[in-house]
Order: C-alpha cells, then structure tokens, then sequence
C-alpha cells in the first residue's frame, strides 16, 4: 500500500503555529487543559480552590462507574488549593500554580501509601518521590492517586483490591493499563493531565484506547527516584493529556533527575517544540511487531486508522513510505528485564499472599532469570539499538499503530490464566514494548475510533533524545485532525446500575 498517493498535492512545512490562549470566560475545569487553567488562575478568571473543588466533585461523582482512583486527598488538596490561592494573590506566577493533576499509585506522596494495584494494607510515604516533588515546585496540587493493575503487568486496569477501572468512551471497555486510571481520569475530564508510568507501553496503550496523548519518554528524562531505575531500566514516567500542548508541559514540569538517578539524559524543552514546526520529515510506517512466537494479527480498524494518519502525514508534506526496522529478538532481552522488576517490587509487598498468582509466577521466574539471563538482557542493549536504529539512518520518524485491537472488555483478560493472559496481551499489544527495551522515546496519538465507537491511536517513534521533533510532529497532527475537540458520549457518566450484568 502507498502511502504517498498525495504527493502531487503537497505544499510543503505549515507555518509556525500561533499560540492559542484559552477562554475569556470563566472556566468550569473540566474540559480546559493544564495550560488553559494555568491561565486562567494566573489572570484571576478562577481560584485554585474552586477548580480543586470540581475536580473532587467529579472524582467523586464517577467512582462507581469510571473507578478511575485508589486514593483521593480531598482535604490535603483543598488545604493546597487555598495556600494557592494566597500565592497567587500575592502575585506569585509559577507553571502550574493551582492546577489539580493526577499522578498514577506507583509514584510516592508524602503521607500516601503506594500500593501499585496490589492489596493489602500500606504504610503511607513518608517523602514525596522526586518527580511527586518537582510537580509541588511547578505549583500543581496533587489531588489523588490512580488506579493500576497489580505492579503494572497488564493492558486493563482491574483488579480486587480497588475493583474495575472503565473507559470513558465506553464503560463496558478497558481504558488499558497500566496506567489506567490516570487516563479514565483525564479522558472523563476529571483533571485536565496525570502522570503514568510506562514499562511495555503502559502510558502508550491506555492513551491510544481512551482517545489522548501519550508521551513516553526518554529512559531517564523524568526521574523514578526512590529508585535510580525501575524495572531494570525498561520503565519510564511520562504524561497523559487530552493536547499536545498540555503533554509536552506536563513534561517540562515533570522532568529532571535526583543525584542517584542511574540515567540522566540532557534537558529538553517539550512545550516549545510543541509550537514549533517540524520540518518535512522522512517517515517509515511499519506493520511489523518484534518476533514473539505468539500468534497476534492486525485489526482491520487498526490498520484503517493508521493508514489514514499516515495519509495525513503525507499530505501535509512528509515523505511517506513502509518500511520495516530489525527487531531481531529483542524480546529475549525484555523478558528477564521485566519478571525481575515484578519480583523486585513483590518483595515489597507487606502480604505476598495477596499477590494474584499470575504476578507469584511472574516474581519466580524474574527469580530465575535475575542473575546470568539479566546481565545478558542488559549486555545486549547497545547492539540492539544499533541494530533497531540502522532505521533512522534513513528515516526520521517510525510511525505504527499503537496496539493491534481496540479495547477489549472489562473482564476479558483478568480471569485468565498466566500464559493465556500473556498471549491476549501480547496479540493486543505488540508494538510498544521494544521502544522500552532501547529505552528511546515514543508518544501515542489518538487515530480515530473504530466501528464500534472505539479509540484507536497510532505511535511515532523516534531515536534516542528524540521527543522534540516527535512532540512538533505529534502538534502537527493534532491541528490537522483536532481530536482534542471530541468528548467522551454523556452516556459515561451513567449509573453502574446501568451496565449489564456481564460488564459489572
């Protein structure tokens, strides 16, 4: 297939895109971005405490249907909310004084325990993790804690120690995972960004089935102390938004690294590249998943969606074509990587006997594999860049869909057993997890919904260092398709009396 049919019609690099500032009237805080709050409160037109105030009341107004959070601190960020608000008074500007965002409970806060999905009973933080601290210094109020599958294993948030988290455009899907919940939270317009986490796409993949921007970034970019690493280098922390824009600040505000940080990349400067054009870029558009030896097929919707994204791309003057990278077998070294960071994280689980049996299986075979099979993983990375990355000798951008189905149903793949659940998931998810592995950059961009009605998203991936030109390319798109202006149907907010009795 061609994706370059519309050549003839090209004109070249759009202009620099003018900044857009938000609303003049005031703002009822559910559908205005980080950066038109941030505004908003600067210019007086809202309070903190009000704009905290609604979030609650959303927050808790979808709990028994979205599920969309394991911890709220209604009276901690209304206490933050109001000493906002005399900073602000005071004059004070900072990048997102007052503004209410979410962070997902595998990120400490002070007074919080983090449970990563799991039950049981934790002891609270007693420190603020450093990205938790850097989100205080921009002035953001914290105003809870999302859900996520048990230590962040799958592609669906559920789970029994906090229930079902559902998809805003659909209660009766996956909002993905594992970062879950901080997706339902900002695609149900409960806070306008949140913080996930990304180990095999879990930013990616729930940004591409709850219709927003997923940025995953480089391994490093944003720290993860109180651990220099986590999950043996192949997770990351990295922001969903309904905008580009808001993605991209998120970043900004997000990014920076503790002294035991283990990677410490060189700063960037995401929301700028957000208002900047790309350039006319070469785009390879690949099909092709890393060899598994599981069987996983392309989605027709899937593939729909990204050809037209791919048209688009074209047609607004990049050159276009399929092309396919070297995966070789890359999953050799994310398999050890990955059961050894789940048996690192159930060591500190207060009962392991709660642990669902498919994480025992997994923490024993990272057992296994933590010694002579980890050192290798991790030996083989820079060979395995090299190899992956002979693709951007010719090309600056990848671009393949961000998973290979819509969203499955609630419930499709939690009462699985350990292999099937691990063949579901992989045969839904196949394309992100590598970009973990090399630890390079990836964002995820709403592509469309499929002909149910459902979200669909496309990745574009780049070599290391490279969110600037992902970022200006991921803006380029969103003003030519404008998917930040499509809103969850009403019917999300339905009573969870409403659902049938197969989907609760």
């Amino acid at each position: 297939m061609s994706v370059d049919e519309s050549q003839e019609r090209r004109t070249g690099p759009s202009p620099e895109r003018p900044h857009r500032p938000g609303p003049a009237g005031r703002l009822d805080g559910q559908w205005e971005g980080l950066a038109e709050q941030a505004e908003a409160l600067a210019d007086g037109r809202v309070s903190a405490t009000d704009l905290v105030h609604r979030s609650l009341d959303r927050i808790a107004a979808s709990q028994d249907t979205i599920n969309a959070f394991r911890r709220v601190r209604a009276e901690a960020a209304l206490a933050e909310a109001a000493e906002a608000d005399r900073r602000l008074a005071a004059g004070e500007r900072l990048s997102l004084l007052g503004v209410p965002v979410a962070v997902k409970d595998d990120t400490d806060v002070a007074g919080e325990p983090t449970a990563f999905g799991c039950a049981g009973v934790f002891p609270p933080k007693p420190h603020d993790s450093e990205v938790v601290r850097r989100l205080r210094l921009a002035g953001a109020i914290i105003v809870g804690k999302t859900n996520a599958c048990e230590l962040g294993q799958w592609p669906f948030t559920e789970g029994p120690a906090f229930g079902d988290t559902r998809n805003p455009w659909s209660l009766a899907h996956t909002p993905g995972g594992s970062s879950g919940g901080s997706a339902a939270a900002v695609a149900a317009g409960l806070v306008p960004a949140a913080l996930g986490t990304d180990g095999a796409g879990s930013v990616r993949i729930p940004a591409a089935w709850s219709h927003l921007v997923g940025i995953k970034p480089q391994r490093g970019r944003i720290s993860t102390w109180p651990d220099p690493e986590a999950f043996q280098g192949i997770t990351g922390i990295g922001p969903l938004a309904r905008t580009v824009e808001d993605a991209a600040l998120l970043l900004d505000v997000a990014s920076g690294n503790h002294d035991g940080d283990l990677h410490r990349p060189p700063a960037i400067a995401a929301r700028e590249a957000a208002g900047r054009d790309p350039g006319r870029l070469r785009i390879a558009l690949s099909w092709k998943a890393a060899s598994t030896f599981t069987r996983k097929s392309l989605h027709p919707d899937v593939r729909a969606a990204v050809t037209a994204v791919a048209r688009t791309l074209a047609g607004l003057g990049h050159f276009v074509e399929e092309a396919e990278p070297d995966y070789g077998m890359v999953g050799l070294s994310f398999l050890p990587r990955a059961t050894a960071g789940v048996g690192e994280w159930a060591a500190r689980v207060p009962d392991p006997r709660l642990l669902d049996r498919r994480t025992q299986e997994a923490a024993r075979l990272g057992r296994l594999l933590g010694g002579l099979p980890l050192r290798r993983a991790r030996a083989v990375e820079r060979r395995q860049q090299h190899r992956i990355g002979a693709l951007f000798g010719s090309y600056d951008v990848l671009l393949t869909p961000t998973t290979a189905t819509p969203p499955p149903r609630v419930g499709a793949l939690a009462r699985l057993s350990g292999w099937q659940t691990d063949k579901a998931m992989i045969a839904a998810c196949p394309y992100a997890w590598p970009w973990n592995v090399l630890g390079w950059p990836g964002v995820s961009v709403p592509a469309g919904f499929s002909a149910d009605g459902l979200p669909l998203g496309a990745q574009l991936l780049g070599p290391a260092h490279g969110e600037p030109r992902l970022i200006s390319l991921a803006a380029q798109l969103q003003d030519a398709l404008r998917w930040h202006e499509r809103r969850p149907p009403p019917q999300a907010a339905a009573s969870a009396a409403d659902l049938s009795p197969g989907d609760r």
